[in-house]
This record gives C-alpha cells, sequence and structure tokens, in this order.
C-alpha cells in the first residue's frame, strides 16, 4: 500500500517562495508517475505537473510553467513541489499522488488517473 504524507505548506506573499514535500512509503514496484494536483476553493482538483519514475521528465501546466519545479530525493523516499513566484491564484490546497503504471506526456492531468493521495497542503498566497 502506498502512502503519501505532505508537508510544508503556509502562508506566503505574492512573489515569494514554498517547498512542498511528499514523505512516501510503499512504492509500486513498476513504473509509475508522481502528480502534483491542487485544488482553489470552491474549484475542483486538477493536475499541474507530472513526472515519470524514471526521474528523466517532467511535464508542467502553462499556469505553473517556469515557476513551479518537481524533484526527487531517492534516499528519502521524498518528491517535493518548490514553487516560486507565487501569485495568489495559487492560493489551493496541493496533493501529490501516485499514477501507478501511468506514463506522463502531460502535466494536464485528471484526478481519476491517480491510484494514491496525500491529504494535502494548503497554500495561501496574499496579494
Amino acid at each position: 500500500e502506498v502512502q503519501l504524507v505532505e508537508s510544508g505548506g503556509g502562508l506566503v506573499q505574492a512573489g515569494g517562495s514554498l517547498r512542498v514535500s511528499c514523505a512516501a512509503s510503499g512504492w509500486p514496484s513498476a513504473d509509475y508517475a508522481i502528480g502534483w494536483f491542487r485544488q482553489a476553493p470552491g474549484k475542483e482538483r486538477q493536475g499541474i505537473s507530472c513526472g515519470n519514475s524514471d526521474g528523466e521528465s517532467t511535464y508542467y501546466v502553462d499556469s505553473v510553467k517556469g515557476r513551479f519545479t518537481m524533484s526527487s530525493d531517492n534516499t528519502k523516499n521524498a518528491v517535493y513541489l518548490q514553487m516560486n513566484n507565487l501569485k495568489p491564484e495559487d492560493t489551493a490546497v496541493y496533493y501529490c499522488a501516485v499514477l501507478d503504471g501511468y506514463h506522463c506526456v502531460s502535466g494536464y492531468l485528471s484526478p481519476e488517473e491517480a491510484d494514491y493521495w496525500g491529504k494535502g497542503a494548503l497554500v495561501i498566497v496574499s496579494s
């Protein structure tokens, strides 16, 4: 069973930076992808980035491209979402997810494609 726990959310002013961490246990043995999603108040959850388990390719949606970066630390079984130049419209609960047997070709992920979820980390960006 894959278990994911996010941390690192918080309150930041526009233009600032935050890093959300996702500690993982029980990784799937086969190919998988890591997805980051966010859900803004009153809106549906949407995918914003996707990274393949080979660590060689990551994808982002246009609204975060150039500002957000996925990374991983295999020694710590953790993945990260570094968020720079944050904007008020980035305010949301951020979730990491594992997509079993999935190969990323885009950051535009559907929540239905995720198999395991963390509980989320709240990020609030003030103007």
